[in-house]
């Protein structure tokens, strides 16, 4: 009964600051990749960044370089998503992941488990 709880999305104005949380339950596994993901209509679920708590490896989009930044608490059973400089673009329910395997990255096919999502409303 591994699940994954995203919160703290709300809405914001263009420029301001949001972190997201995602809470691991149940957690079982040694090491393993988490991932931040966002979805609006008309468009496909794409990746934000990926973490690995093995290395500490991190893997950030494209989109959201220099904006954004991906962590974990000691513990490793938080996941955060920094999010600085918002946009409107950046407006979409946003989905925290995890791979169990030894996959990490950006692909968002190769995630196990995925959150409920939590919205963030940028303007």
């Amino acid at each position: 009964h591994v699940q994954l709880v995203e919160s703290g999305g709300g809405s914001v104005q263009a420029g301001g600051s949001l972190r997201l949380s995602c809470e691991i339950s149940l957690y079982i596994y040694s090491s393993y990749c988490m991932g931040w993901f966002r979805e609006t209509p008309g468009k496909e679920r794409a990746a934000v960044a990926a973490h690995y708590t093995g290395t500490a490896t991190k893997y950030v989009a494209v989109s959201v370089k220099g904006r954004f930044d991906i962590s974990q608490d000691n513990a490793k059973t938080t996941l955060f998503l920094q999010m600085n400089n918002l946009k409107p673009e950046d407006t979409a329910i946003y989905y925290c992941a995890a791979n169990w395997g030894t996959y990490c990255g950006l692909s968002r096919y190769a995630y196990d488990t995925w959150g409920q999502g939590t919205q963030v409303t940028v303007s």
